[in-house]
């Protein structure tokens, strides 16, 4: 999927909507405009995983900020947490290029 919005040239539009969402989830990272798809991905891993065994709160509240949907969510039935990780991780990243795609195409009507 990253690989895809780089040749859309959305893929920093995509970090700095990560970067805005975190923002105003009160959650304090920042991903570097700089990074590599696959080094996007491992720090996403690492914060989700922080957040979800250290503070639980502010990684429901940032999922609702980001808007991943609930159902999506639902589906995920693995026990592995960091499978779950990832396919979350994966979630986010697919809102959030949602987000981004929508706002390159139909900001312009």
């Amino acid at each position: 999927m990253l690989k895809s919005i780089e040749v859309e040239n959305l893929y920093v539009r995509l970090i700095e909507q990560l970067n805005k969402d975190f923002h105003l989830a009160n959650v304090p990272i920042s991903f570097d405009v700089t990074n590599s798809p696959v080094q996007l991905k491992k720090q996403l891993f690492e914060v989700l995983l922080n957040l979800i065994t250290n503070q639980y709160d502010d990684y429901l509240n940032l999922l609702y900020r980001i808007d991943v949907a609930e159902s999506e969510l639902a589906k995920l039935k693995n026990n592995n947490l960091t499978t779950s990780i990832e396919e979350i991780a994966y979630l986010v990243l697919k809102r959030e290029y949602q987000k981004v795609w929508f706002k390159q195409n139909f900001d312009k009507i």
